[in-house]
């Protein structure tokens, strides 16, 4: 983290960096830019890195399929979708939405939790995991449809509004959105905290967790509403980041070499939140956009779970 606020277009040496959060002497300027710039950059990094994280940890885990994800199942495009109505659907009815902080999370609340709930009640229904995972996908290449028909009906603002969207930044968060998406996250982590005992027993099965005596409505509810508020939020203000959430469940799996959740919960966020610092670190020495990065990073990691599960 402390790297992260150093790298930048003007490299700052730690020591200003250390003076500027402790209030030791430093030049103003350098204060206002570790501050107000990259503090709250390198803040949102760690919440969307462990969000995003934490919400494919409770995907694979409730659906019992190691590339579950939000946004292979489409709950990120789902959030984009609720997105793409408000800043761009509104005005083709004659509607010019503020564009607002909690406006654009209140859309991709919706919209995640639109996709989330389709999904997990056909996954009461349909028992076979992979059908799942191609109707999660299904669902996301008709609301990336259903997007591309709004970019083309909208008005010139409203589409540059939206694509430099879609590109993802973490830079692109100020101070006023900060303190709607912590608290939004803290609300998801701890939800994901409280479901951590139901997540061990579904491991086994739906069928053993009853037995155990878990409410399994419940318990798939507090999932849903965690998920919802982790992927839907980070989403919502810092673009579909792809990759982050499918691949950083497996990274810990890897590094803890077990499948407790008491153990993953905070491993996952744990590494989550340092893998998307590390990513911005390069993508700010590279003048890259975010997502680039995260795809060259989490395309081998899933690569190597598909082998493993081949073998």
């Amino acid at each position: 983290m402390a790297t992260d606020i150093a790298v930048g277009s003007t490299s700052i040496p730690l020591p200003q960096v250390w003076a500027a959060l402790t209030g030791g002497e430093c030049p103003p300027a350098v204060a206002r830019i570790v501050i107000s710039i990259r503090l709250i950059k390198a803040i949102v990094a760690l919440l969307a890195g462990a969000a995003i994280s934490v919400s494919g940890l409770q995907m694979q885990t409730l659906f019992r399929n190691p590339l579950a994800g939000p946004y292979v199942l489409g709950i990120s495009s789902g959030a984009s979708l609720g997105v793409a109505i408000f800043l761009l659907g509104a005005p083709l009815f004659g509607f010019s939405p503020t564009v607002s902080s909690l406006g654009i999370a209140g859309a991709a609340w919706i919209g995640s939790a639109a996709v989330l709930l389709i999904v997990g009640s056909v996954a009461s229904k349909i028992k076979d995991i992979m059908v799942i995972l191609i109707l999660g996908m299904m669902f996301s290449s008709g609301i990336s449809a259903v997007v591309q028909i709004l970019q083309y009906l909208s008005r010139d603002e409203s589409l540059k509004a939206f694509v430099i969207w879609t590109m993802g930044s973490l830079g692109d968060v100020t101070l006023s959105q900060l303190w709607i998406l912590l608290p939004a996250v803290g609300a998801g982590i701890i939800l994901a905290i409280i479901t951590i005992k139901p997540l061990n027993m579904l491991l086994f099965g739906e069928e053993y967790a009853r037995t155990m005596g878990l409410n399994i409505k419940r318990s798939r509810s507090l999932l849903f509403l965690s998920t919802t508020l982790l992927a839907g939020t980070v989403t919502a203000f810092c673009g579909p980041i792809g990759f982050i959430g499918l691949a950083m469940p497996h990274v810990a799996r890897m590094i803890f070499r077990t499948s407790d959740q008491r153990v993953l919960v905070p491993g996952t966020i744990l590494t989550g939140s340092a893998v998307l610092l590390f990513c911005d670190i390069v993508s700010k020495l590279l003048t890259l956009p975010i997502n680039s990065i995260t795809a060259l990073l989490g395309i081998p990691v899933v690569i190597l779970v598909v082998l493993k599960l081949k073998n």
